[in-house]
């Protein structure tokens, strides 16, 4: 950062501070398990809209994306897309279903949870295999949050990398330790609207310093073209599918998921998606058009991992300190809005699935609720050992997490809320084929290996579901 490094430092600590006290406030209303890992299922309409929101984009949203957007132009338009008809479907067909279905199933906290109490599972197999892949998959996507929380303050005020990363790491981790879901929840919706004033803010700005006809000069009809890439070669169908298919990936998000399982009422879910829709439309927008806006503002061109930062560049060259600062503070508050809801996830994996499901089930409310703030510290640790390569690309460790989740649940929560017919045994060989999909596919190459993951994961376990509901045993 080039210019005023106290007053963005004074901005952060502000902005942490205040973090902080929503943590202690929520500390005093968490009672019980429900309280720590669902708030009660007491979120109103427009906390539960943007707190989904929040938990969604991720730093990915202010860092991968514009990057993204910034060396491809508007190729990263179908990744937008993509995900606007995801979150729009996500709300239509999921939410509601999911809201009254859990609470129907003995008010189920998790989605193990609920996935044994829909399928009468005896055998906790279903618990402990969706278990273990939310623990695997959010190990990987708490540390993309890691590795862009390590970026921005490596950027910022040019810490070491590795101190960067730990920095953002003990930040997260303080007010979700104390306040649990109602923390993360209530953080999310300062952060949200953070997120959102950041998003309008650079491109303004960005078009106001250039004008159009700047803008416009510093882009190649290439970059204009969302059916070319950078270097003007036409996008493939497997291309295309690919970006089109992060869309997918929103019915299998546990920690989005949780939203719509803890709001209050479910009449408030029609206001509430319309609230997501306005800002996930104008956050994906801003996003694109700021690195887009980058293209023909910053000089020298940024390369490699480092386009990641174009958002972050933008904001030096744009605005005075305190409105850098602010602006800085919503690259944090996209952090950390995600990887709080990832490690609570985790947390209930942990406390929930594993220790009272399966070690301790007579374990009193205080014990579990401990336990939970115990797991919380041990994921963060574990993503921070991952996220220690300061080469590690943010949008990278997002995709293959977004993937493992959206394949290994996805099928599965939309078949079990829409069709009776849907067996046990369905549901456990659908999450393994999804989630085993995933973990393979990503190593191959070449030809039809190279379409994302997430699209043959979905589909294969989608289908596998129906054929063993179809012809194998009926369990449920």
């Amino acid at each position: 950062m080039t210019q005023g490094p106290v007053t963005v430092a004074v901005v952060f600590v502000v902005y942490l501070a205040a973090m902080l006290l929503i943590g202690l406030l929520a500390y005093a209303r968490t009672r019980d398990l429900s309280d720590y890992l669902l708030g009660g299922r007491r979120l109103g309409s427009g906390v539960a809209a943007l707190s989904a929101g929040a938990s969604d984009m991720s730093g990915w949203l202010l860092l991968g994306l514009p990057g993204y957007a910034y060396l491809a132009g508007l190729e990263a338009g179908w990744i937008a897309v993509g995900l606007l008809i995801g979150t729009y479907l996500n709300w239509r067909l999921v939410a509601a279903r999911l809201r009254a279905a859990t609470v129907a199933a003995g008010d189920a906290l998790t989605l193990p949870d609920y996935f044994e109490r829909r399928f009468d599972d005896d055998t906790r197999a279903l618990r402990v295999i969706a278990a273990f892949f939310i623990l695997l998959f959010f190990t990987f996507y708490a540390s993309s949050g890691l590795v862009a929380g390590g970026k921005l303050f490596e950027a910022v005020f040019g810490l070491p990398y590795l101190y960067a990363v730990g920095l953002g790491a003990v930040a997260i981790v303080a007010y979700t330790f104390l306040g649990g879901f109602l923390a993360v929840s209530w953080t999310d919706v300062v952060q949200a609207l953070l997120m959102l004033a950041a998003l309008i803010a650079v491109p303004v700005a960005a078009l106001a310093q250039s004008g159009a006809a700047g803008l416009d000069a510093g882009l190649s009809a290439a970059l204009l073209n969302p059916f070319t890439d950078r270097n003007g070669d036409a996008l493939g169908a497997i291309a295309i599918v690919s970006l089109l298919g992060w869309g997918l990936g929103y019915f299998g998000q546990p920690h989005i998921l949780a939203r719509f399982m803890a709001i209050d009422r479910i009449e408030g879910l029609v206001r509430a998606r319309r609230i997501a829709m306005v800002w996930v439309t104008l956050t994906l927008t801003g996003a694109l058009l700021a690195g887009l806006s980058g293209i023909g503002l910053i000089a020298p061109p940024l390369a490699g991992a480092d386009s990641e930062k174009v958002f972050i560049a933008l904001i030096d060259l744009l605005f005075h300190p305190l409105l850098a600062g602010v602006c800085l503070a919503a690259i944090l508050a996209a952090i950390m809005s995600t990887a709080d809801s990832q490690l609570l996830v985790a947390s209930a994996a942990l406390s929930e699935d594993f220790y009272k499901a399966l070690l301790r089930p007579r374990a009193g409310a205080r014990e579990l609720i401990w336990v939970g703030r115990g797991a919380v510290v041990l994921m963060a640790a574990v993503a921070l050992a991952l996220a220690l390569n300061p080469d590690a690309r943010v949008l990278e460790l997002v995709a293959y997490a977004w993937a493992g989740f959206g394949a290994a649940f996805g099928p599965a929560i939309l078949l079990s809320l829409h069709w009776r017919a849907m067996t046990r045994h369905a549901a456990l060989a659908g999450m393994l084929v999804g989630g085993v999909t995933v973990i393979v596919w990503k190593q191959l190459h070449g030809g039809v290996f190279d379409v994302y993951e997430l699209v043959p994961g979905f589909l294969l376990s989608f289908a596998v579901i129906v054929l063993v509901s179809r012809l194998g045993p009926r369990t449920a």
